[in-house]
């Protein structure tokens, strides 16, 4: 069941939960603009607008590099995670499409585009 893919994860998925839920607060967005703000007077401090330039470059980068790391790992549990959920969904309808098909028998077509649509999702996932 999708709701048991907690059980599984391990412990870089749970890290990669918990920096995505970490970095998806507003406060977190409201540090990073105050960094970014205490960083543009620092050009006086270091005097180089060489050596000023490239602190914050390289801040920047490896902070986003790893963000985009956990992040996207993040998102893809969570991709796989609603299209169990579909799927479990779709499988249901067609057992429920397929009980009344006595009574209305063009139900067969239906479930039988149902059942092609969840199996091509499944082929076509990355």
């Amino acid at each position: 069941m999708p709701s048991d893919e907690r059980a599984r994860l391990s412990v870089f998925d749970r890290f990669a939960s918990l920096t995505a839920r970490f970095t998806a607060k507003p406060w977190f967005f409201a540090m990073c603009a105050l960094l970014v703000l205490l960083w543009v007077p620092s050009y006086f401090v270091v005097g180089n607008i060489d050596t000023w330039q490239l602190i914050i470059n390289t801040a920047t980068t490896i902070v986003t590099f790893l963000l985009v790391a956990l992040l996207q790992n993040t998102q893809t549990r969570a991709d796989r995670a609603v299209q169990t959920k579909l799927n479990a969904i779709a499988d249901a309808l067609a057992d429920l499409m397929d009980s009344q098909t006595d009574s209305k028998p063009d139900l067969r077509r239906d479930i039988a585009e149902l059942k092609e649509a969840v199996g091509l999702e499944d082929r076509e996932s990355a």
